[in-house]
């Protein structure tokens, strides 16, 4: 194979320079079916090997589509399954960079069951080694379940990712409405982000140097930030989560994941004192290059947001990574397209957060109202450090809707008497740190150091669980 090749460069451009050691170089598929020669096969569509990224350990698939299109057979997908043996037995990280066909149709059984071997290695590498995916080209199909199995995953601008393709659905064509672009992918969810061929492999790049090598590793760097500087942005961020985030981070590292899908939940990764942390964040606003927000949002919990935060919790948690919550939400949202799904949703979320035994800090930066707040990581679902900042509110429901029902009947002065008393009784932060509920009251400024002082203290923490296979929620 011509060293040219792009799923070649590919791995060039991913791994540190000259680190990339091929294995299987010399495998070709074994059928011979509807003339097809083992000559014409090279490495069988797919360069698997072994390199480093920052001097980390990693290993790497990437499929050919100048051989047959990049379509999986017997032996391609025996090459993968043996590339994520190795790398279970080393305990890193699997990059799959995907361009193929889908199924090599002269091998046919053969080849639909040589997709199950590659879904049943991912599935039993889940939780013990991060999976990364990226589509560089074609991905339909079956293909289309690797991307879906793995931890992230990535598209180039030009690539497609589809199960049924947009031609194939009734009454849509491809011109009318790409269901398999990047852009529709990122959107509903399907991928983290979306760049040219160069900026995704970058993100993998920043995304791999912030993640452990497997579930019993630690992510921890070097920190040469100052651990008590001032979080000079929490306060003005607090409507959009990735200024907040990234202003609380060791040099501004924030990588955020599955951005443009539900943007009302802000999920990604942050450095704290050097070691990474999960955050789970509620989002209000958008902000631009100018500060000015460019897109806003009600402060509700969706039922996309929960799904898309309780699948990160899980992550972190099977990676011992920690989480922080930046809470600010209001309620659930109401609509009828939310309620269909909202309370299994929820529940997911809650189930999420309750069963992590990784250390959990909930930060209030606005309001915390009702179900919501309980299910955003709260005391009582398992945070073990609960800090507010001291404009925050904390209660049942807002105010207002409170007075109405706790003053009915009454005329104006009344409700608005009863709406400031229950706001300073039941609503107030200080109301919730004197019922045990809030453990500090932070100022904004002073946030990075008090949640580099709380994870410190919950480095050793130990969580007994009771015996059980795994949860049903």
């Amino acid at each position: 194979m011509s060293s040219s090749s792009k799923a070649r460069q590919r791995i060039e451009s991913l791994l540190d320079g000259n680190s990339f050691v091929e294995v299987g170089a010399l495998v070709t598929a074994r059928a011979t079916n509807f003339n097809l020669k083992p000559e014409k096969t090279p490495s069988d569509g797919v360069i698997t090997g072994y390199g480093t990224i920052g001097g980390n350990l990693v290993f790497v698939y990437s499929q050919d589509a100048s051989v047959l299109g990049g379509s999986i057979g017997e032996m391609h997908a025996r090459k993968i399954s043996d590339l994520y043996n190795l790398a279970l037995k080393m305990g890193a990280p699997v990059i799959g960079l995907l361009d193929s066909a889908g199924f090599r149709l002269q091998e046919g059984i053969d080849a639909l069951g040589a997709f199950g071997t590659i879904y049943a290695q991912q599935a039993k590498a889940s939780g013990v080694i991060p999976q990364i995916a990226a589509v560089f080209g074609s991905c339909g199909g079956g293909l289309s379940l690797i991307p879906g199995m793995s931890d992230f995953a990535f598209m180039a601008k030009d690539s497609k990712l589809f199960v049924n393709s947009p031609n194939a659905l009734p009454g849509n064509s491809q011109d009318k409405n790409d269901t398999s672009g990047a852009a529709a992918k990122a959107k509903s969810g399907n991928v983290d982000a979306v760049g040219d061929e160069d900026e995704v492999l970058g993100m993998i790049r920043d995304l791999v140097a912030l993640l452990p090598s497997n579930n019993e590793d630690e992510a921890v760097c070097e920190c040469e930030d100052d651990l008590n500087r001032e979080s000079a942005a929490v306060a003005a961020g607090i409507a959009d989560p990735s200024v907040t985030a990234a202003d609380l981070s060791d040099a501004g590292v924030f990588f955020e994941t599955k951005k443009e899908y539900a943007k009302e939940m802000a999920t990604g990764f942050i450095r704290l004192n050097g070691a990474t942390v999960g955050v789970v964040a509620n989002r209000s606003a958008v902000y631009d290059e100018k500060g000015e927000a460019a897109e806003e949002f009600e402060a509700s919990l969706t039922a996309q947001g929960a799904e898309k935060a309780a699948r990160f919790v899980t992550f972190c948690d099977a990676f011992e990574i920690p989480v922080i919550t930046l809470t600010n939400v209001n309620g659930f949202r109401a609509c009828e397209c939310n309620e269909k799904r909202i309370a299994g949703a929820a529940a997911s979320l809650a189930a999420a957060f309750a069963g992590a035994t990784v250390p959990k800090v909930n930060v209030i930066v606005g309001s915390a109202v009702g179900s919501a707040y309980n299910v955003m990581n709260s005391k009582a679902l398992g945070a073990d450090i609960t800090i507010a900042l001291p404009t925050a509110k904390v209660g049942v429901m807002d105010a207002a809707l409170a007075a109405k029902i706790l003053a009915a009947g009454k005329d104006a002065d009344a409700v608005r008497s009863a709406a400031e008393e229950y706001a300073q009784l039941q609503n107030g932060i200080e109301s919730a740190a004197s019922h045990g509920y809030i453990d500090q009251i932070v100022e904004a400024g002073e946030l990075r150091k008090y949640l580099i002082g709380a994870l410190e203290m919950l480095y050793t923490k130990r969580e007994d669980v009771p015996s059980r296979k795994h949860a049903s929620v």
